[in-house]
């Protein structure tokens, strides 16, 4: 994992909302509109954080079509470890960006 990569999953999983997203999708995955009821969030909050969850490679999503022809969007949690040690943050910070593109990135 680069530092850039490094930087990109931390600062998504410092949300308290995204962890409790990844919570949930660890169990099973889930759509949208029941992911929300489940966590008592809105559909527009949840479908920012699952956004930057997708972006960061955390959980990755698939359209599937209801029996009754309606399109919902499935999410799922994308297997992963982030191990991190005073070396793994070492080599990490050796790959990281300059400043200005890696904030750049991370909006």
């Amino acid at each position: 994992m680069t530092g850039d990569d490094l930087v990109q999953v931390l600062a998504t999983l410092a949300n308290p909302h995204r962890l409790r997203v990844v919570a949930a999708l660890a169990e099973d995955r889930n759509y949208v509109s029941r992911l929300a009821r489940d966590l008592g969030i809105s559909r527009a909050l949840l479908q920012v954080h699952l956004r930057k969850l997708e972006a960061a490679g955390l959980v990755s999503s698939c359209v599937e079509v209801s029996p009754d022809g309606k399109a919902m969007k499935f999410y799922e949690v994308t297997p992963f470890a982030v191990h991190l040690t005073p070396e793994t943050i070492t080599k990490a910070a050796q790959t990281l960006s300059t400043g200005n593109d890696l904030e750049a990135a991370l909006r």
